[in-house]
């Protein structure tokens, strides 16, 4: 029998749903802890960008127990995914769980021996309570702290009307009219901002990127679906994986020429596609090193654009400030009246305290995570949403899902902590020598291994049916119902 617990689902973002929703259908007491005004994480209103929308096609941006509206497009905007993640948590009984505008300023192990923690919670008046949870699942992903520079000289530009924000700040394209911006960045979000601000009536746009990365357009060639290339088992195996019979080295290393003439015209494709060679931001890495999370979508426009002068594109990051202009690091001298720092996210849990911090984080910045779920020295803990991958919703369901069943010692393979332990040691060594790629952001990326990763994690939970037939299984996109069919097919239970 298991036994009912109170458990808190940190965040309401994609993450927090799934994992509230799984929880509360195993028979548990979920609250789920918002800081926001509103659900949503990164799709929140006030936290989107104008023009955002999914990197990956709405079939593959969804949960397995509801497909996004038939209307929308192929890669819907934000506010469509903001009312999309509105319908499932209201469909799933969450939207009563969640206590918006709560932070979580501190935790603790609970006294007397017992089980679970202490949360220190202030409300927006900054009023603080503790509270005792049996479990807690953390789910606030990568994108939760942001990442703010601030360079000699920011004081005297702002004081003398400049303006200095994070991306996630940037929510009205009309303040771009007739100003000169200087996005820092190269991401996805970086270059959606740049186009942006030429569509918004900008009177110059700059881009400062360090180094220029492969990106993917959304229909490779003009014709073809990313997703039919890039998310697909066969093309999955062309990486070598972690935990490899000496078979499959074997077999790889036969297949090591022709995987390497499949990448060479992959970006020989690119390159001509996306004018790499004429603006001059042709990476110098070959793509299938740095394939991983990091790899951003083409923004639509975004290289004609470079093309044509509209945007302009200088290598080098910012130096200093002086009213009315950025200095660059390689001298040059760019005349802003906005700069947009779109330089990413904090990876961390700054409310976790430090003993249990310096358990989960290794010096250089990688996880120790089992399965990027769960760590045998954090007791009643887990992460849902830290295995990011190109499929992000369905990484974050199946390890809601996992994770319930390890918290409830329900998995069909449940680890030991020697185990967990062992695995945790053998990806690092993995991570740090074989596949450096998957190393980047703290090593919470399973892409392009997603999966292997979802192999692992349905086998664990006991799933009776895993593949569908094999042209489909290695030829087509992960697919939501069918993920359905392999969640329903594992051990059901409720806490009683």
């Amino acid at each position: 029998m298991v036994e009912k617990k109170k458990v808190a689902v940190i965040g309401a973002g994609v993450s927090g749903l799934a994992a509230a929703k799984a929880f509360k259908e195993r028979g548990h007491e979920v609250t789920v802890i918002e800081r926001s005004q509103g659900l949503g994480g990164v799709w929140e209103p006030s936290r989107s960008y104008p023009d955002v929308q999914t990197q990956s096609p709405k079939d593959l941006y969804r949960y397995t127990s509801k497909a996004m509206p038939g209307d929308y497009p192929e890669w819907p905007k934000g506010p469509q995914v903001h009312a999309y993640l509105e319908d499932y948590a209201a469909e799933n009984g969450i939207v009563p769980l969640i206590r918006y505008q709560t932070r979580v300023a501190g935790m603790e192990r609970r006294g007397g021996g017992a089980r679970g923690w202490t949360l220190k919670l202030e409300d927006k008046d900054g009023a603080s309570t503790g509270e005792d949870f049996d479990f807690v699942a953390i789910c606030t992903g990568q994108f939760s702290e942001k990442n703010v520079l601030t360079h000699p000289g920011q004081d005297d530009f702002v004081a003398a009307g400049g303006k200095v924000m994070h991306s996630s700040e940037y929510t009205d394209p009309a303040a771009l009219r007739g100003r000169k911006v200087v996005v820092l960045g190269f991401s996805k979000s970086a270059t959606d901002i740049a186009v942006n601000a030429v569509k918004s009536g900008a009177a110059a746009v700059t881009i400062v990127y360090l180094e220029s990365v492969w990106r993917i357009p959304y229909f490779i060639g003009g014709l073809i679906n990313f997703k039919r290339i890039l998310y697909i088992r066969a093309q999955e195996k062309m990486f070598p994986g972690w935990g490899q019979s000496w078979l499959a080295r074997a077999n790889h290393a036969i297949a090591k020429p022709f995987v390497w003439a499949n990448w060479r015209a992959l970006e020989s494709l690119l390159t001509m596609q996306l004018k790499l060679k004429k603006t001059g931001l042709k990476p110098n890495e070959p793509i299938e090193r740095g394939i991983n999370c990091s790899v951003p979508i083409v923004t639509p426009g975004f290289f004609d654009m470079v093309a044509d002068g509209r945007i302009r594109a200088i290598q080098g990051t910012f130096a200093r400030y002086e009213p009315g202009t950025v200095f660059l690091t390689g001298g040059e001298r760019v005349a802003a009246d906005i700069a947009i720092q779109a330089v990413g996210w904090k990876l961390g849990v700054p409310f976790l305290p430090e003993e249990y911090r310096q358990k989960l984080v290794e010096r250089d910045g990688q996880y120790r995570l089992y399965r990027i779920i769960a760590n045998p020295d954090l007791p009643d803990m887990g992460f849902v949403g830290f295995n990011s991958s190109f499929c992000t919703v369905l990484s974050a369901e199946l390890a809601a899902n996992w994770l319930v069943r390890y918290a409830d010692g329900m998995l069909a393979r449940q680890p030991s902590a020697e185990e967990m332990n062992r695995n945790i040691e053998m990806m690092l060594n993995w991570k740090r020598k074989e596949r450096p790629a998957a190393g980047v952001y703290g090593g919470l990326c399973v892409a392009p291994y997603h999966f292997k990763h979802f192999d692992e994690l349905l086998a664990d939970m006991g799933a009776r049916v895993r593949r569908r037939n094999p042209l489909a299984e290695n030829l087509t996109p992960p697919n939501a119902d069918a993920f359905a069919r392999y969640l329903a097919s594992t051990p059901q239970y409720r806490a009683a």
